[in-house]
């Protein structure tokens, strides 16, 4: 599955002296104006593969091909899916910008969890990613409320507990980067 987005391109405009600080000065306010984490919700200027999970908690993986870290989380994250099941939806994000790459990954490494594509890196740059892997968790209402960078055998339990708190309605969730 690919991203697709629709754009337009603003009309040419010759700057005067005076208009790219009044730029500047919109930009800076339209910033200030923006909820807090607002880059943490998925993105609403087009359809995004992950509004497909919308109303549950969804452990979203972004991973590449050449990343030794994501192969070795792969096991986990098929025991993921079958721990939780229908609980917790799991989605792999490839962005590898060439699919044969990711195939050939998961002839090496089958996943038994949702997969989306990313070659652009559209979902990617708007999580703001460190790099690969990076493992979001999003709430029902698609806000990031976990982010952790990279895969630990050590950290598992640190991870499943984040799942837990997720999926525990009664417990308050915070934000934990």
């Amino acid at each position: 599955m690919t991203l697709t987005t629709l754009t337009r391109r603003p009309p040419q405009i010759a700057p005067t002296p005076r208009r790219p600080l009044r730029r500047l000065g919109l930009l800076l306010g339209l910033l200030l104006c923006l909820p807090a984490g607002a880059a943490d919700r998925a993105p609403s200027s087009a359809p995004s593969p992950l509004d497909a999970y919308a109303g549950r908690v969804v452990y979203v993986d972004f991973w590449a091909s050449w990343c030794a870290p994501c192969a070795e989380s792969f096991p986990w994250l098929n025991t993921l899916k079958q721990t939780f099941g229908s609980r917790l939806a799991v989605v792999g994000v490839n962005v590898d910008e060439n699919g044969a790459d990711a195939d050939a990954f998961l002839r090496r490494h089958p996943a038994q969890f949702d997969l989306v594509r990313d070659p652009q890196g559209r979902l990617a740059a708007h999580y703001a990613l460190p790099g690969m892997p990076t493992a979001l968790i999003l709430d029902p209402q698609g806000r990031v409320i976990h982010r952790h960078s990279g895969f630990r055998r050590a950290d598992i339990a640190a991870y499943e507990a984040a799942i837990a708190e997720a999926l525990n309605p009664s417990t308050p969730t915070g934000t934990h980067r």
